[in-house]
């Protein structure tokens, strides 16, 4: 495995950890220290999820132009080292929405240049791996981070903002890896001088298959809207705001562990067949979650999650490399998340009015929907090429 994707992974670790021990507990930061509304979180939760999306499309496109992803990287992660902060600062929902927005401007920046640069290093016999490798470094960041808010939050009798001053330093440090650690290989392949990525005859080179898939990524954001009505419903089932944090914690913990093994699955199987059944354990999780009243039920549905991810995360971004050209990968990775932030931002608003308006229930049975529709159509497909 090359080196750089190890620095990238450890980078990733860093910067998650951060971002997780606020992510961790701002929905209940917003909902009980502040008085916000379950649409309130969803409507942050949606626009700061689908500006991080919507922004890897220029990145994207920008670092295909360049033929350089490093830059673009260090920007997008020092944007997000600096907005941290913020939200130890912010004294209402409109402050902690900026700082929100400001931290997925910068993932949305480093994101699609980070996998373009993965695919451009990786060797395509382990590609699933390298993806899956780095989905895993990614994820111990995303397990540690809710794990050290939890104690610091046992510890100093719920001071949220102590907290997340805390945990700006693993952001700063992930920075200082990037810039004195990172050695990016020669330029990548580029468009020819006059052609510009994003142009209509650049779109039309990216096959039918990569049109396919990010189809399928827009519909399972769809059925996930955003992780902060996990911890909602946590709440809601009796977990204490100091445990809260538990929830990403036990989720990430399974993700972690699986997306590697996963990665190296997906290297090997019929990567439609894997998607497909990892789309399972979602509809069951959404299923268990609307009819969640006990911790033991939240347990299961968390771990059902877990799987999910990481049977279906690293394997989209793999089956999103194999299918693009070598010149446009930044490019179609900015698409492929311009899909999914749309879709996002419609998800985690949709998911905040039904908890509002019909009940907690109604936003994990849609959920359950429309994860049923992609599985439905995936199966469809597979059935069809079979049979071709």
């Amino acid at each position: 495995m090359p080196r750089t994707i190890w620095l990238l992974g450890l980078v990733s670790l860093l910067m998650d950890m951060s971002s997780e021990m606020i992510h961790s507990l701002l929905p209940v930061f917003l909902t009980v220290a502040m008085g916000a509304s379950a649409t309130t979180v969803g409507i942050i939760e949606g626009v700061a999820e689908a500006t991080a999306l919507l922004v890897k499309i220029f990145s994207g496109v920008i670092s295909d132009r360049v033929g350089k992803r490093k830059f673009l990287v260090v920007l997008g992660y020092g944007l997000a080292a600096c907005s941290k902060p913020f939200f130890a600062l912010a004294s209402s929902t409109g402050l902690v929405f900026a700082a929100r927005f400001v931290d997925r401007i910068g993932k949305g920046i480093r994101g699609a240049p980070r996998d373009a640069l993965i695919a451009d290093i990786a060797p395509p016999a382990i590609r699933g791996a390298a993806f899956g490798l780095r989905q895993s470094l990614d994820t111990i960041g995303a397990f540690l981070g809710p794990l050290i808010a939890m104690g610091l939050m046992l510890w100093l009798a719920d001071d949220f903002r102590t907290v997340f001053w805390i945990a700006a330093i693993p952001a700063f440090l992930a920075l200082a890896l990037l810039l004195f650690g990172l050695r990016e290989p020669d330029a990548a392949p580029r468009p020819s001088k006059h052609a510009f990525p994003i142009s209509r005859a650049a779109l039309k080179r990216l096959p039918a298959v990569y049109w396919w898939v990010t189809g399928m990524g827009a519909m399972l954001t769809l059925a996930r809207f955003s992780e902060a009505f996990l911890v909602l419903r946590a709440h809601q089932d009796g977990l204490s705001v100091a445990l809260v944090p538990l929830v990403l914690v036990f989720m990430n913990v399974v993700y972690s562990a699986l997306a590697y093994p996963f990665g190296k699955l997906a290297d090997r199987l019929d990567r439609g067949l894997l998607l497909a059944l990892g789309i399972v354990p979602l509809i069951a999780a959404d299923l268990l979650l609307a009819h969640s009243n006990h911790l033991t039920w939240l347990a299961v549905s968390l771990l059902l999650w877990g799987v999910h991810l990481a049977a279906t995360q690293g394997l989209l971004s793999a089956m999103v490399a194999d299918a693009a050209p070598a010149e446009l990968r930044g490019t179609a990775f900015g698409l492929f998340n311009l899909a999914s932030g749309l879709a996002m931002l419609i998800a985690s608003v949709v998911a905040g009015l039904l908890w509002d308006r019909v009940g907690a229930a109604a936003t994990f049975y849609a959920g359950a929907g429309f994860a049923a529709l992609a599985l439905g159509l995936l199966l469809l497909k597979i059935r069809t090429r079979s049979a071709a």
